[in-house]
Protein backbone atom coordinates (compact mmCIF):
# COMPACT_ATOMS: atom_id res chain seq x y z
CA UNK A 1 0.00 0.00 0.00
CA UNK A 2 1.48 3.33 -1.51
CA UNK A 3 2.07 6.26 1.53
CA UNK A 4 1.50 9.92 0.36
CA UNK A 5 2.61 13.04 2.21
CA UNK A 6 -0.23 16.18 2.49
CA UNK A 7 0.72 19.84 2.94
CA UNK A 8 -2.56 20.45 5.06
CA UNK A 9 -2.09 24.28 4.86
CA UNK A 10 -2.38 23.73 1.28
CA UNK A 11 -4.31 20.98 -0.10
CA UNK A 12 -7.60 21.84 0.64
CA UNK A 13 -8.66 18.53 0.21
CA UNK A 14 -7.71 18.24 4.21
CA UNK A 15 -10.49 20.65 5.19
CA UNK A 16 -12.72 18.89 2.87
CA UNK A 17 -12.01 15.86 5.22
CA UNK A 18 -12.15 17.95 8.68
CA UNK A 19 -15.45 18.88 8.08
CA UNK A 20 -17.10 15.62 6.62
CA UNK A 21 -15.76 13.22 9.97
CA UNK A 22 -16.81 13.65 13.33
CA UNK A 23 -13.45 12.68 15.08
CA UNK A 24 -11.70 16.00 13.76
CA UNK A 25 -11.16 18.64 16.43
CA UNK A 26 -9.89 22.48 16.04
CA UNK A 27 -6.57 21.32 16.81
CA UNK A 28 -6.70 19.37 13.56
CA UNK A 29 -7.50 22.64 11.86
CA UNK A 30 -5.20 24.56 9.18
CA UNK A 31 -5.43 27.33 12.03
CA UNK A 32 -4.01 25.80 14.50
CA UNK A 33 -1.27 24.65 12.65
CA UNK A 34 -0.57 27.26 10.67
CA UNK A 35 -0.28 29.49 14.78
CA UNK A 36 2.49 26.28 15.19
CA UNK A 37 4.20 27.03 12.00
CA UNK A 38 4.72 30.79 12.52
CA UNK A 39 5.19 30.58 16.63
CA UNK A 40 7.70 27.44 16.88
CA UNK A 41 8.68 26.89 13.13
CA UNK A 42 7.32 23.08 13.48
CA UNK A 43 6.26 21.62 9.94
CA UNK A 44 2.88 20.17 9.36
CA UNK A 45 2.43 17.11 7.60
CA UNK A 46 -0.17 14.76 6.77
CA UNK A 47 0.27 10.78 6.41
CA UNK A 48 -2.74 9.41 4.18
CA UNK A 49 -3.12 6.31 2.06
CA UNK A 50 -5.30 8.69 -0.71
CA UNK A 51 -3.94 9.27 -3.44
CA UNK A 52 -3.21 12.93 -4.91
CA UNK A 53 -5.90 12.45 -7.39
CA UNK A 54 -8.69 10.80 -4.75
CA UNK A 55 -10.96 12.55 -2.22
CA UNK A 56 -8.83 12.07 1.04
CA UNK A 57 -10.51 9.95 3.40
CA UNK A 58 -8.07 9.74 5.88
CA UNK A 59 -4.88 10.64 7.95
CA UNK A 60 -3.04 11.33 10.50
CA UNK A 61 -1.24 14.95 11.06
CA UNK A 62 2.02 15.62 12.41
CA UNK A 63 4.64 18.29 13.19
CA UNK A 64 7.94 18.12 12.52
CA UNK A 65 9.88 19.33 15.34
CA UNK A 66 13.77 20.25 15.09
CA UNK A 67 15.41 21.41 17.80
CA UNK A 68 18.94 21.11 19.09
CA UNK A 69 17.84 20.68 22.62
CA UNK A 70 15.21 17.53 22.57
CA UNK A 71 15.58 16.34 19.27
CA UNK A 72 14.05 15.86 16.40
CA UNK A 73 11.04 14.20 16.64
CA UNK A 74 7.21 13.65 14.71
CA UNK A 75 4.69 14.77 17.33
CA UNK A 76 0.88 14.44 16.91
CA UNK A 77 0.31 17.07 17.68
CA UNK A 78 2.64 19.85 19.97
CA UNK A 79 0.61 22.14 22.74
CA UNK A 80 -2.80 19.76 21.28
CA UNK A 81 -4.61 18.34 24.42
CA UNK A 82 -5.54 15.57 21.67
CA UNK A 83 -5.30 15.00 18.22
CA UNK A 84 -7.58 11.92 16.84
CA UNK A 85 -6.09 9.72 13.97
CA UNK A 86 -8.61 9.97 11.32
CA UNK A 87 -8.18 6.39 10.53
CA UNK A 88 -10.83 3.60 9.81
CA UNK A 89 -8.44 1.10 7.67
CA UNK A 90 -6.50 -0.73 10.26
CA UNK A 91 -4.14 -1.79 7.20
CA UNK A 92 -3.62 1.61 6.18
CA UNK A 93 -2.90 2.71 9.80
CA UNK A 94 -0.13 -0.26 10.08
CA UNK A 95 1.57 1.01 6.19
CA UNK A 96 1.61 4.89 8.31
CA UNK A 97 3.09 2.94 11.72
CA UNK A 98 6.39 1.45 9.34
CA UNK A 99 6.56 4.38 7.25
CA UNK A 100 7.41 6.39 11.05
CA UNK A 101 9.33 3.26 12.16
CA UNK A 102 11.53 3.62 9.33
CA UNK A 103 12.09 7.64 10.13
CA UNK A 104 13.44 6.81 13.26
CA UNK A 105 15.53 3.86 11.69
CA UNK A 106 17.05 6.34 9.22
CA UNK A 107 17.64 8.53 12.58
CA UNK A 108 15.56 11.06 10.33
CA UNK A 109 13.65 11.75 13.28
CA UNK A 110 14.60 10.81 17.76
CA UNK A 111 11.18 9.45 18.65
CA UNK A 112 7.07 9.80 17.05
CA UNK A 113 4.83 10.78 19.76
CA UNK A 114 0.45 10.30 18.75
CA UNK A 115 -1.71 11.52 21.14
CA UNK A 116 -5.03 9.84 20.51
CA UNK A 117 -8.76 10.43 21.62
CA UNK A 118 -9.37 7.32 22.09
CA UNK A 119 -7.58 4.69 19.38
CA UNK A 120 -5.24 2.50 21.21
CA UNK A 121 -1.34 1.92 19.43
CA UNK A 122 -0.80 -0.66 21.96
CA UNK A 123 -0.95 -3.48 19.21
CA UNK A 124 0.89 -1.26 16.64
CA UNK A 125 4.85 -1.28 15.94
CA UNK A 126 6.49 -0.64 19.11
CA UNK A 127 4.36 2.40 20.21
CA UNK A 128 4.46 2.17 24.15
CA UNK A 129 2.37 4.43 26.59
CA UNK A 130 4.49 7.45 27.46
CA UNK A 131 1.88 9.61 29.83
CA UNK A 132 -1.73 9.67 30.94
CA UNK A 133 -4.05 12.01 31.79
CA UNK A 134 -7.67 12.84 32.31
CA UNK A 135 -10.03 14.66 30.41
CA UNK A 136 -13.14 16.32 31.28
CA UNK A 137 -15.91 16.88 28.87
CA UNK A 138 -19.70 18.23 29.77
CA UNK A 139 -22.52 17.77 27.72
CA UNK A 140 -24.37 21.65 27.06
CA UNK A 141 -27.08 20.19 25.43
CA UNK A 142 -29.44 19.91 28.75
CA UNK A 143 -31.35 22.96 29.93
CA UNK A 144 -29.71 26.09 32.02
CA UNK A 145 -31.94 24.75 34.91
CA UNK A 146 -30.43 21.03 34.79
CA UNK A 147 -26.94 22.05 34.36
CA UNK A 148 -26.89 24.48 36.77
CA UNK A 149 -28.51 22.13 39.44
CA UNK A 150 -25.96 19.72 38.03
CA UNK A 151 -23.18 21.91 39.67
CA UNK A 152 -21.45 21.43 42.93
CA UNK A 153 -23.52 23.57 45.17
CA UNK A 154 -20.65 24.51 47.65
CA UNK A 155 -17.81 24.75 45.23
CA UNK A 156 -18.83 25.71 42.03
CA UNK A 157 -22.89 27.38 41.98
CA UNK A 158 -22.35 29.24 45.44
CA UNK A 159 -18.97 30.68 43.84
CA UNK A 160 -20.79 31.89 40.68
CA UNK A 161 -23.40 33.32 42.99
CA UNK A 162 -21.04 35.38 45.02
CA UNK A 163 -18.86 36.61 41.68
CA UNK A 164 -22.55 38.38 40.81
CA UNK A 165 -22.76 39.46 44.10
CA UNK A 166 -19.64 40.84 43.87
CA UNK A 167 -20.44 42.60 40.57
CA UNK A 168 -17.73 40.84 38.38
CA UNK A 169 -17.67 41.80 35.19
CA UNK A 170 -17.18 39.77 32.50
CA UNK A 171 -16.03 40.49 28.52
CA UNK A 172 -15.29 38.35 25.95
CA UNK A 173 -13.71 38.86 22.25
CA UNK A 174 -10.33 39.15 20.75
CA UNK A 175 -8.52 42.61 20.92
CA UNK A 176 -5.10 42.85 21.88
CA UNK A 177 -6.34 44.89 25.35
CA UNK A 178 -7.79 41.82 26.18
CA UNK A 179 -4.78 39.81 25.40
CA UNK A 180 -3.09 42.06 27.41
CA UNK A 181 -5.26 41.75 31.00
CA UNK A 182 -4.97 37.64 29.97
CA UNK A 183 -1.55 37.12 29.06
CA UNK A 184 -0.55 39.22 32.85
CA UNK A 185 -2.59 37.14 34.65
CA UNK A 186 -1.10 34.02 33.09
CA UNK A 187 2.09 35.41 33.69
CA UNK A 188 1.40 35.14 37.33
CA UNK A 189 -0.47 31.88 37.53
CA UNK A 190 2.49 30.31 35.68
CA UNK A 191 5.25 31.75 38.23
CA UNK A 192 2.28 30.32 40.93
CA UNK A 193 3.13 26.81 39.52
CA UNK A 194 7.03 27.27 38.98
CA UNK A 195 6.76 27.65 34.98
CA UNK A 196 7.58 30.27 32.67
CA UNK A 197 4.72 31.36 30.13
CA UNK A 198 4.15 30.53 26.58
CA UNK A 199 5.45 33.59 24.27
CA UNK A 200 2.85 36.03 24.41
CA UNK A 201 3.11 35.85 20.31
CA UNK A 202 2.19 32.64 20.62
CA UNK A 203 -1.53 34.04 21.37
CA UNK A 204 -1.58 36.85 18.69
CA UNK A 205 -0.58 33.96 16.06
CA UNK A 206 -3.61 32.16 17.30
CA UNK A 207 -5.47 34.96 17.37
CA UNK A 208 -4.97 35.81 14.26
CA UNK A 209 -4.74 32.30 12.20
CA UNK A 210 -8.06 31.04 13.98
CA UNK A 211 -10.36 34.12 13.76
CA UNK A 212 -14.09 33.84 15.36
CA UNK A 213 -12.88 30.26 16.76
CA UNK A 214 -11.30 31.66 19.34
CA UNK A 215 -12.27 34.13 22.50
CA UNK A 216 -10.85 35.82 25.23
CA UNK A 217 -12.49 35.36 28.11
CA UNK A 218 -12.33 38.09 31.19
CA UNK A 219 -13.79 38.46 34.67
CA UNK A 220 -13.07 41.54 36.36
CA UNK A 221 -13.42 43.55 39.70
CA UNK A 222 -13.96 47.33 40.08
CA UNK A 223 -11.93 47.04 36.28
CA UNK A 224 -9.17 45.16 38.01
CA UNK A 225 -9.07 41.79 35.67
CA UNK A 226 -9.05 38.64 38.59
CA UNK A 227 -9.47 36.08 36.30
CA UNK A 228 -9.29 34.87 32.52
CA UNK A 229 -9.02 32.01 30.04
CA UNK A 230 -8.63 31.38 26.63
CA UNK A 231 -11.24 29.08 24.35
CA UNK A 232 -11.31 27.77 21.16
CA UNK A 233 -14.35 26.66 19.03
CA UNK A 234 -15.10 24.08 16.37
CA UNK A 235 -17.97 22.27 15.10
CA UNK A 236 -20.40 21.84 18.18
CA UNK A 237 -17.63 22.00 20.44
CA UNK A 238 -15.84 24.60 22.52
CA UNK A 239 -12.27 23.84 24.40
CA UNK A 240 -10.98 25.24 27.14
CA UNK A 241 -7.42 25.58 26.68
CA UNK A 242 -5.63 28.50 28.94
CA UNK A 243 -6.55 29.79 32.43
CA UNK A 244 -4.87 32.09 34.76
CA UNK A 245 -5.96 34.03 37.48
CA UNK A 246 -4.74 36.43 40.28
CA UNK A 247 -4.67 34.53 43.43
CA UNK A 248 -5.64 36.84 45.46
CA UNK A 249 -9.32 37.34 44.25
CA UNK A 250 -10.02 33.91 44.00
CA UNK A 251 -12.28 33.99 46.74
CA UNK A 252 -14.49 36.15 44.54
CA UNK A 253 -15.55 33.23 42.12
CA UNK A 254 -13.88 35.00 39.03
CA UNK A 255 -13.36 31.52 37.01
CA UNK A 256 -16.04 29.91 38.26
CA UNK A 257 -17.89 32.74 36.60
CA UNK A 258 -16.27 32.76 33.21
CA UNK A 259 -16.69 29.06 33.19
CA UNK A 260 -20.92 29.08 33.37
CA UNK A 261 -20.35 32.38 30.96
CA UNK A 262 -18.33 29.94 28.60
CA UNK A 263 -21.66 27.76 28.72
CA UNK A 264 -24.35 29.86 28.83
CA UNK A 265 -23.16 31.68 25.32
CA UNK A 266 -22.01 28.53 23.79
CA UNK A 267 -25.63 27.12 24.12
CA UNK A 268 -27.12 30.02 22.74
CA UNK A 269 -24.79 29.27 19.69
CA UNK A 270 -25.80 25.80 19.50
CA UNK A 271 -22.85 24.16 20.51
CA UNK A 272 -23.33 21.17 22.56
CA UNK A 273 -20.04 19.79 24.57
CA UNK A 274 -17.71 22.01 26.22
CA UNK A 275 -13.96 20.10 26.66
CA UNK A 276 -12.68 21.31 29.87
CA UNK A 277 -9.07 19.35 28.89
CA UNK A 278 -6.27 17.04 29.68
CA UNK A 279 -5.39 17.13 33.70
CA UNK A 280 -2.39 15.44 34.89
CA UNK A 281 -3.92 12.63 37.28
CA UNK A 282 -2.05 13.70 40.27
CA UNK A 283 -3.31 17.20 39.81
CA UNK A 284 -6.13 16.30 42.80
CA UNK A 285 -7.20 20.03 43.14
CA UNK A 286 -7.96 20.16 39.16
CA UNK A 287 -9.39 17.21 38.85
CA UNK A 288 -11.81 17.51 41.62
CA UNK A 289 -12.72 21.42 40.17
CA UNK A 290 -13.53 19.67 36.82
CA UNK A 291 -15.12 16.73 38.24
CA UNK A 292 -17.53 18.81 39.93
CA UNK A 293 -19.25 20.55 36.72
CA UNK A 294 -21.18 17.56 36.29
CA UNK A 295 -18.32 16.79 33.41
CA UNK A 296 -17.56 13.21 32.10
CA UNK A 297 -13.99 12.02 33.23
CA UNK A 298 -12.05 9.86 31.23
CA UNK A 299 -8.26 8.87 30.18
CA UNK A 300 -6.13 10.12 27.76
CA UNK A 301 -3.48 8.18 26.87
CA UNK A 302 -0.26 9.09 24.51
CA UNK A 303 1.86 6.76 22.76
CA UNK A 304 5.36 6.93 21.53
CA UNK A 305 7.64 4.72 19.66
CA UNK A 306 10.53 4.11 20.51
CA UNK A 307 10.35 5.87 23.79
CA UNK A 308 13.28 8.08 24.49
CA UNK A 309 16.88 6.53 25.93
CA UNK A 310 17.17 9.51 27.78
CA UNK A 311 15.84 9.87 31.30
CA UNK A 312 13.54 12.68 32.58
CA UNK A 313 14.19 14.87 35.50
CA UNK A 314 14.07 13.89 39.01
CA UNK A 315 11.88 14.85 40.83
CA UNK A 316 14.46 16.69 42.37
CA UNK A 317 15.89 18.13 39.54
CA UNK A 318 12.24 19.37 39.02
CA UNK A 319 11.19 20.78 42.31
CA UNK A 320 14.62 23.07 42.25
CA UNK A 321 13.50 24.49 38.60
CA UNK A 322 10.00 24.92 39.60
CA UNK A 323 11.02 26.75 42.95
CA UNK A 324 13.58 29.33 40.98
CA UNK A 325 10.59 30.56 38.14
CA UNK A 326 8.59 30.85 41.35
CA UNK A 327 11.32 33.44 42.20
CA UNK A 328 12.17 34.68 39.08
CA UNK A 329 11.45 38.08 37.81
CA UNK A 330 8.43 38.14 35.56
CA UNK A 331 10.85 39.47 31.99
CA UNK A 332 13.20 36.88 32.83
CA UNK A 333 10.58 34.22 32.80
CA UNK A 334 8.96 35.50 29.75
CA UNK A 335 12.89 35.89 28.14
CA UNK A 336 13.04 31.69 29.13
CA UNK A 337 9.62 30.91 27.90
CA UNK A 338 10.28 32.66 24.45
CA UNK A 339 13.62 30.76 24.44
CA UNK A 340 12.35 27.31 25.70
CA UNK A 341 8.82 26.73 24.60
CA UNK A 342 9.97 26.02 20.63
CA UNK A 343 11.83 23.10 22.19
CA UNK A 344 9.09 21.43 24.61
CA UNK A 345 6.20 20.36 21.35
Amino acid sequence: MALYEVNPLKDPRWNDLLERDARASVFHTAGWLDALRRSYGYVPTVLTTCRPTQELTNGIVFCRVNSWLTGERMVSLPFSDHCEPIMDDLEGLGEIVYWLSGEVEKKKVKYVEVRPLKLSMKEQGDFTEASKFCLHTLDIQPTTETLFQNLHKDSIRRKIERARRENLTYESGTSRLLLRKFYRLFVMTRRRHGLPPSPFSWFCNLIDCLGERIQIRIASKDGTPVAGMVTLTYKNCVVYKYGASDVRFNNLGGMPLLFWSTILESKSQGLQELDLGRSDMDNDGLVTFKDRWGSRRSRLTYWKSPQPSAAPLSSGHSRVLKRLFSFAPDRLSIEVGNLLYRHLG
